[in-house]
């Protein structure tokens, strides 16, 4: 989701400084950035000139350090709190006194993460939904620690982007998450049980609920893997047994088969068009 961060942050005035672990990663960004930009010009939401001056202020570095004198910290790595643990700690010797720090996760507990660095009240959750250049919400989510001042600042910046704000409390998953991802694991035990097969179960949900995708073909775009470890946050943290990943979703997670981004999923993507695996 970086890249779309990142392409929304320029077209509102930001300069941004993107980061990943090898050049060829920030290379495909930039050139998935630069992609939806033109789509925006060619709809006419935005003019070549403003897509120019936006794709101008997106630099990019390997060198996670090079972030030291930026004003606002946006991690948006895979879901694992091992990972972002380990990229604050990188960065905490680096930083400014006021840099605000945060999270995009879309489940793991804010006050936790901020209780790792030395600045927990300027922690903050700052959760975009997926595509972030077309979805509207973004969740702010204060740990038990986190100021008035680095909330309000914040909120700013979402005003700034264009977008909209819904405060979450620090609990598991928030608020989106909290609902979304136990309606996708009960459509993958509807799978499990042979309730119904892909198509059906997404073709119910399209056309008997009006959802704009059905919540298997959601969760390949999301990724399954994503998902799993959304679940697990959620049944870890909460002790519910209504949070059990169903096995089905751990089994195709095990198989490396994590949706669209590997090509299968629930869905196989290898061919013209998307084919049912189940």
């Amino acid at each position: 989701m970086g890249n779309g961060i990142a392409h929304v942050f320029a077209l509102a005035g930001y300069e941004v400084l993107l980061n990943d672990i090898s050049a060829e990663a920030l290379d495909k960004a930039l050139a998935t950035v630069g992609k939806n930009l033109d789509r925006q010009v060619s709809r006419e939401k935005i003019s070549q000139a403003e897509r120019d001056a936006a794709m101008a202020r997106i630099k990019t570095t390997t060198t996670l350090t090079d972030l030291g004198p930026t004003d606002l910290v946006i991690e948006a790595a895979t879901e694992r709190e091992t990972v972002k643990q380990a990229i604050f700690e990188d960065l905490l010797p680096h930083l400014k006194p006021t840099t605000i720090l945060t999270s995009n996760t879309s489940s793991i507990s804010i006050t936790r993460l901020a209780s790792r660095t030395d600045r927990p009240e300027k922690f903050m959750g700052f959760h975009f939904m997926n595509p972030v250049p077309v979805m509207q919400l973004v969740e702010l989510i204060r740990g038990i620690a986190t100021d008035k001042e680095t909330y309000d600042t914040l909120l700013a910046v979402v005003e700034k982007l264009g977008k909209t704000a819904a405060s979450a409390e620090d609990f598991p998953a928030f608020i989106v998450n909290r609902i979304l991802m136990p309606m996708i694991n009960e459509a993958v035990y509807v799978l499990y049980e042979g309730v119904g097969n892909v198509r059906s179960i997404d073709l119910s949900l399209k056309l008997g609920a009006n959802h704009p995708m059905g919540p298997l073909e959601l969760a390949d775009f999301i990724g399954l893997d994503t998902c799993l470890a959304i679940m697990n946050v959620l049944h870890d943290g909460l002790a519910d047994t209504k949070y059990r990943p169903c096995p089905l979703l751990t089994k195709y997670v095990e198989a490396g088969w994590l949706g669209r981004k590997t090509g299968r999923g629930f869905y196989d993507y290898r061919g013209d068009t998307p084919v049912p695996t189940r």
